[in-house]
């Protein structure tokens, strides 16, 4: 693993609430009607409950805005994937595509290979971590609100990220990719404008 994805240090955080699921299709298409969006391309998967993709950064805001929340923080996003574990998944050290929609050819090292079912799956087709929050690892990977930047080392309270940047934060892997970047830790980045059919989020709230 890169060595700044595992470094540690303690992330103290007030009380939140984020979503059980990754945002639906139909969920977002009704934004779109109440604001006079266009709809996203689904890649001919169809809508319904299947997880909203091809949506920028902006995209994903101004959803969570309408809908009365936010994006998850990075360090939110992180703490609701663990559910209280310290493995590298939130059921243990490997995780195949019966546990994750993801691309089962490449597992972590050390583990079995699996499935890969090559698109996106609709909410709730796996087991939810032990607090009850699905598809935190795989399915889409998700955007959190926070601008990238390193990991500080001491200790930080509802840590936001910088206040500025060129990237935010995108975590949870997706059905297209390994195992190894569905590690609870891993971080990954994109741009802005950056739309993707294996990318899509969920929201928070705080308490």
């Amino acid at each position: 693993d890169p060595e700044e994805y595992q470094t540690q240090h303690k992330v103290t955080l007030n009380a939140f609430k984020i979503s059980k699921y990754e945002i639906t299709f139909d969920q977002y298409i009704a934004f779109c009607e109440a604001t006079d969006r266009k709809i996203p391309d689904d890649h001919n998967w169809g809508h319904g409950i299947l997880p909203v993709i091809n949506v920028n950064w902006k995209d994903a805001s101004d959803y969570a805005a309408w809908a009365g929340c936010r994006l998850p923080t990075e360090a939110e996003w992180e703490y609701a994937c663990r559910a209280g574990t310290t493995t590298r998944f939130n059921v243990g050290d490997c995780i195949d595509a019966t546990q994750a929609n993801c691309d089962g050819n490449y597992p972590f090292p050390g583990c079995p290979k699996s499935k890969f079912h090559e698109r996106t799956m609709p909410i709730g087709s796996y087991k939810p971590n032990a607090w009850g929050l699905y598809d935190m690892h795989g399915n889409v990977s998700e955007l959190c609100n926070d601008f990238f930047e390193p990991y500080s080392t001491i200790d930080v309270l509802n840590p936001t990220g910088p206040a500025s940047g060129s990237e935010h934060v995108v975590r949870g892997g997706g059905f297209n990719i390994g195992a190894t970047v569905l590690q609870s830790a891993r971080r990954n980045r994109v741009v802005p404008a950056f739309k993707a059919y294996f990318m899509g989020f969920r929201v928070a709230q705080s308490k």
